[in-house]
């Protein structure tokens, strides 16, 4: 069976160096982004011992990665280790925290047992329309509460 439809199949690490050719951040980066952008809206900048424990990695590392998105345009770092984030950096970590909001919220309605850690385990492979998407979903379970309590029940008499 030679389908042209299973030519698009690949490996996780397939598409994530498919992305990468079309200018997309890493999963890695997304996430020092999303710290960044969350520390960013409290002081409008942030330190990299702060984004170093906050992502529990070594501030070496961190600095690294920082580094990295300040040359993509995303952030700006000085020499006294303070960074602030650029117009294009704010929009897209607006984005990426709307993203993780969004699965998060999601994994709650379904009940799911750790939803921080299978948020960012999840969040990276979601495309945008799926992203809205899922924010349709929630907001319609939002509206209609006689729906989030037929799931509820669903998925209670399924457990029994």
């Amino acid at each position: 069976m030679n389908d042209n439809k299973n030519s698009d199949f690949r490996t996780v690490r397939g598409y994530q160096l498919a992305n990468q050719q079309e200018g997309q951040l890493t999963p890695a980066q997304e996430d020092y982004l999303e710290m960044a952008y969350r520390l960013c809206l409290e002081n409008d900048y942030t330190r990299v011992g702060k984004l170093s424990e906050l992502l529990n990695v070594k501030p070496s590392s961190a600095s690294k990665m920082i580094f990295k998105l300040a040359n993509l345009g995303y952030l700006k770092y000085d020499r006294y280790e303070i960074i602030q984030l650029t117009d294009s950096g704010r929009n897209i970590g607006k984005y990426l925290l709307n993203r993780h909001e969004t699965v998060e919220s999601f994994l709650r309605l379904i009940g799911n047992s750790n939803p921080l850690e299978e948020t960012e385990l999840i969040e990276h492979s979601l495309s945008s329309s799926t992203v809205s998407d899922l924010n349709n979903l929630l907001e319609y379970f939002r509206l209609d509460t006689a729906a989030q309590k037929g799931f509820n029940d669903f998925k209670e008499s399924r457990q029994k």
